[in-house]
């Protein structure tokens, strides 16, 4: 199984990155990257998964249609994933929907298995909760629009994080890939980079993912770069670095079969100790790039 793949390598018809739970052999969790040109639009079928439209650059109109009803949500968007934070639209199981762009974008579709059958909703970009986690080189912003009890799915938990230049995120190492109750739970994760440029040159950055012991005992030390995707069936996976000069981003898609919607992980023994470290050094000074909207 190919757990790193490269900008260009997954994509299919309109989407420049489409991974399904088929393709990554596993049983949730999927991404898929539309890119339109100025006036395009596309259709297609939400199946047995929810959804969520999210803009990576430029703004769309998203259409959902169902025995239920017909809902039409106008995504502002923004200009790029480290220009700002953006409104988003929630798509649920078995519906048909159209995303269609007057100027043009990329639009991320983040998605999960679901049993459920939840309304389609818009969510406003001044209601995601925007979080600096850890301090000085190990300071990231998450920008928590899909996370479990800040927007209602069924399965999908859905995070955005950007780390400045140098730093490094998800560090300490950490998993969830054992069910146990009330402190880690089973969650198969797919992360999406893109990358500041300096004057025309492309950023990139690295991704580790270490055995556990459980599941796959998926091993990665990858070179990432912008549009590439890494796939973390389980595992510790951490860090997440971002070479100097260059801004890092990662979309996060997690979901998986626990009853509880839930992000409960596990951090790796030998580096645990790390976060004790943090109360006494200040947050990267560079952080937030930016905040959420007002109202």
């Amino acid at each position: 199984m190919t757990y790193h793949l490269p900008a260009g390598k997954a994509p299919d018809g309109p989407y420049v990155v489409d991974v399904t739970p088929e393709k990554a052999g596993w049983g949730y969790s999927g991404l898929k990257v539309l890119q339109l040109p100025p006036g395009g639009s596309h259709t297609f079928e939400t199946g047995d998964s929810e959804w969520i439209v999210l803009p990576l650059n430029g703004g769309c109109t998203v259409e959902a249609t169902d025995d239920f009803g017909h809902d039409i949500f106008q995504l502002t968007g923004r200009e790029g994933v480290f220009s700002g934070v953006t409104d988003f639209a929630y798509l649920p199981r078995d519906s048909r929907a159209t995303v269609s762009s007057a100027e043009g974008g990329r639009f991320a579709l983040t998605g999960a298995r679901c049993s459920r059958r939840l309304p389609a909703r818009y969510g406003p970009a001044s209601s995601v909760p925007v979080e600096l986690r850890g301090t000085g080189n190990s300071s990231r912003q998450v920008n928590n629009f899909g996370a479990a009890g800040v927007f209602e799915c069924d399965k999908l938990i859905a995070v955005e994080v950007i780390t400045p230049g140098g730093n490094w995120s998800s560090f300490p190492p950490h998993k969830h890939d054992e069910h146990r109750p009330g402190e880690e739970s089973v969650l198969e994760e797919i992360y999406y980079f893109e990358f500041a440029d300096h004057e025309g040159i492309p950023g990139l950055g690295y991704q580790r993912v270490s055995p556990s012991g459980h599941g796959r005992n998926t091993d990665v030390l990858a070179e990432v770069r912008g549009g590439d995707v890494v796939l973390i069936p389980d595992g510790w996976h951490g860090p997440s670095m971002a070479v100097p000069g260059h801004h890092m981003y990662y979309l996060n898609v997690m979901a998986g079969p626990e009853a509880e919607r839930a992000w409960l992980i596990c951090d790796h023994p030998d580096h645990a100790w790390v976060r004790g470290t943090w109360p006494d050094r200040p947050v990267d000074p560079r952080l937030p790039l930016y905040t959420a909207p007002s109202q």
